[in-house]
């Protein structure tokens, strides 16, 4: 029987953010499973006790280096485990400002580019990114 106490068996709560700086949007590649390879949002898991907009801004600040301020909630996704493994996560994703800071990638990242949300053609991404960015982009615009 397996351990139903175990973390891998239960959804995880993560959130990612839409940075926007002036009329770019920062995106980066991810360096390690999961997504490994694919241009994303950054972010990360929610910690026990943390609040979403401290685990956003945590989560921005150690992948990337930069500040945010947080506009509203911009969308959701949700990763199931698939054949090749992985775990079951529930992203909710955030439009954000950039407020300071220069990008800086912890080993988490091994790429970043600000591009206008029109110019991402050819990018490998993640699933569902265009849509997350044009909800966060109206939310930013607002």
């Amino acid at each position: 029987m397996a351990n139903i106490a175990s973390p891998l068996l239960w959804p995880q709560l993560a959130v990612s953010a839409s940075i926007f700086r002036a009329r770019e949007i920062l995106l980066v590649r991810r360096a390690r499973q999961p997504a490994k390879g694919l241009y994303t949002l950054p972010g990360g898991r929610v910690e026990f006790g943390e609040s979403l907009a401290e685990a956003l801004k945590r989560e921005v600040l150690e992948e990337t280096g930069l500040t945010i301020d947080v506009a509203g909630l911009a969308g959701w996704r949700e990763v199931l485990p698939n054949a090749s493994g992985g775990g079951h996560f529930v992203i909710l994703s955030f439009a954000t400002r950039w407020v300071a800071g220069e990008t800086a990638l912890n080993d988490e990242l091994d790429d970043a580019r600000w591009l206008t949300p029109e110019n991402l053609g050819g990018l490998a991404t993640t699933e569902g990114l265009e849509d997350i960015i044009r909800s966060a982009r109206a939310l930013v615009a607002a």
